[in-house]
């Protein structure tokens, strides 16, 4: 075997893990997503005051659920309740 025959197989054996890698990356994104989204929907059962304990509001569920299918809804509520977090602590150091 030379070293030219060795260097052109290479490539097709290493190509076949990364496509496996990338399917299976995928499917775990998409399994992650939705079971997110299951989630996401059990906080709208939630009462007002049960959902202002973890600081959000109902507007905000309605405001993440806008997000297509394949993203997270639980993502955008994170940064919406951490946005909100930071405002009020910006407040309330102005108050000091």
């Amino acid at each position: 075997m030379a070293t030219f025959d060795f260097a052109t197989e290479t490539p097709r054996i290493t190509s076949r893990p990364a496509v496996a890698t990338r399917v299976v990356n995928t499917i775990s994104n998409v399994y992650r997503a939705w079971k997110n989204r299951r989630a996401f929907y059990r906080l709208g059962d939630m009462s007002d005051a049960e959902l202002a304990d973890i600081g959000l509001t109902r507007a905000d569920l309605h405001v993440a659920i806008d997000v297509p299918f394949g993203r997270d809804p639980t993502a955008r509520l994170r940064a919406i309740a951490t946005a909100r977090a930071e405002t009020v602590e910006d407040l309330a150091r102005k108050v000091v």
